[in-house]
């Protein structure tokens, strides 16, 4: 499968295990991992972010195999869930810093180009995410400010 922007292939894949429940040596409680991913997000950490401190940090394998649900739908439940999904957030983050960049770097070429990418990459996230009414049908993302509108 090619890359969106570019012209390379790449075959660098992660696979989950085969095996879909929880391994012997984790000893963990649900209501422990639960209260720990709560305890997380009222830090800031991003559902990802949750993911990668528990397995480096808690030596946790896959959060689902142990509670039998994701992480992104244990904040959901308990009122957690960012108001953006998070490749969307991050993406418009990316688009802001590079139109900082550009306005310190006015010659910068290649910097033009790439934000024209990723905000590219934004509408069609945008599109998508509406066409699962996961944003609202009338929320907007303003390229020029960086800013996301909701109507």
């Amino acid at each position: 499968m090619a890359r969106m922007h570019n012209k390379r292939k790449g075959i660098a894949s992660s696979l989950i295990p085969f095996k879909r429940k929880s391994p012997e040596w984790s000893n963990k409680n649900i209501q422990e991992i639960n209260s720990l991913i709560l305890k997380l997000a009222k830090k800031g950490l991003v559902p990802s972010q949750i993911g990668v401190y528990l397995r480096d940090c808690k030596g946790l394998p896959q959060v689902k195999t142990i509670t039998g649900t994701k992480i992104l739908r244990i904040l959901k439940i308990n009122g957690f869930a960012p108001e953006l999904p998070e490749d969307l957030f991050f993406l418009i983050k990316k688009s802001i810093n590079v139109r900082k960049h550009l306005e310190r770097n006015k010659k910068d070429n290649d910097s033009k180009f790439r934000l024209i990418l990723v905000e590219s990459k934004i509408h069609r996230v945008i599109r998508y995410y509406k066409k699962k009414k996961q944003i609202s049908p009338s929320w907007k993302f303003e390229s020029s400010s960086g800013s996301s509108i909701k109507k």
